[in-house]
């Protein structure tokens, strides 16, 4: 509980941070243009290295890839979940609903709650279920914004993007155990480590160009039930019939049990895709997951 509580106040420090600057003039649009690019760009790549060459496999394979083909078909029915319940939202809407769906912030808060509630072995075991939602982030979900009806153009966007070349050198790495190169992999860990705090400046920028009196919205809140209570309320209700373990169970269910990632917000302002829409989902759905993370986690214990 303390855990999630600092992690939950450090977001929302980070975003008030963000929401001054730009308020203050400090940051004009053409400077947070420039720091949306260089999360995209650089921070966000390093971060994902980073996350990866920190994964180690050295004890229970079966857990590992227990978690790993379920994280798998997690992704899988997060993005049917999302073109069949958003299918009817404008199309703006309908990119920031489905990319928010795809992928939750569960790199941010998946890591240190995973952690907290199941030690070290928790942290290697998300480490694991993360990999195929930071692919599925920079494929399928890059996908959904880019909206390009050129598919050769759109999977050589994919492919040449460097998040998706980081979690192709970060997986390489992860199995052959070879480390980065001294010197480098600090320059890597320093810029990586960046993300938390750009990202969520980034948020309460865009946050600061909306109006208040249109920040209630039916629709955010219908996505926000769906992406703290009924995904992972499903997920539950699949695993509990598998033979997992305790903990591979209760993680699958917590990770997919997380809020709209910062990233929403980010590729919709990169992309001009309504970032005002996508930046609410990310604000309630993180603020309602202080309570929902909370209430999954008493009930898995």
């Amino acid at each position: 509980m303390k855990t999630l509580l600092t992690l939950q106040l450090t977001i929302f420090i980070l975003v008030a941070v963000g929401f001054l600057m730009k308020k203050i003039h400090i940051i004009g649009p053409q400077g947070q243009k420039n720091i949306n690019d260089l999360v995209i760009y650089l921070i966000l790549p390093c971060n994902i290295l980073h996350a990866f060459t920190q994964s180690a496999a050295d004890e229970d394979f079966s857990n590992y890839l227990a978690i790993l083909f379920i994280s798998i078909g997690i992704q899988i029915f997060c993005v049917i979940y999302g073109k069949v319940m958003f299918r009817k939202e404008s199309e703006d809407r309908r990119k920031c609903l489905q990319y928010g769906t795809i992928c939750s912030n569960a790199g941010f808060l998946g890591n240190p709650i995973a952690e907290g509630v199941y030690g070290m072995e928790g942290l290697i075991l998300a480490s694991v279920y993360l990999i195929p939602q930071r692919i599925m982030m920079w494929s399928s979900g890059l996908a959904v914004f880019s909206g390009s009806s050129d598919k050769m153009k759109t999977v050589k966007k994919v492919v040449t993007h460097p998040c998706i070349l980081a979690c192709v050198l970060g997986i390489l790495l992860m199995i052959t155990g070879l480390p980065i190169p001294p010197g480098l992999d600090g320059a890597v860990t320093a810029v990586g480590n960046c993300n938390t705090a750009m990202s969520m400046m980034v948020i309460g920028m865009i946050l600061a160009d909306i109006n208040f009196k249109d920040f209630w919205d039916w629709t955010v809140v219908k996505y926000t039930i769906h992406r703290l209570v009924i995904i992972p309320a499903v997920v539950y209700i699949v695993c509990s019939f598998l033979p997992l373990s305790k903990n591979v169970l209760g993680l699958c269910v917590l990770l997919a049990a997380m809020p709209a990632g910062a990233t929403t917000s980010i590729l919709a302002e990169k992309y001009q895709v309504d970032s005002p829409f996508a930046t609410k989902l990310v604000i309630f759905s993180t603020l309602l997951s202080l309570l929902t993370i909370c209430l999954w986690s008493i009930f898995l214990q």
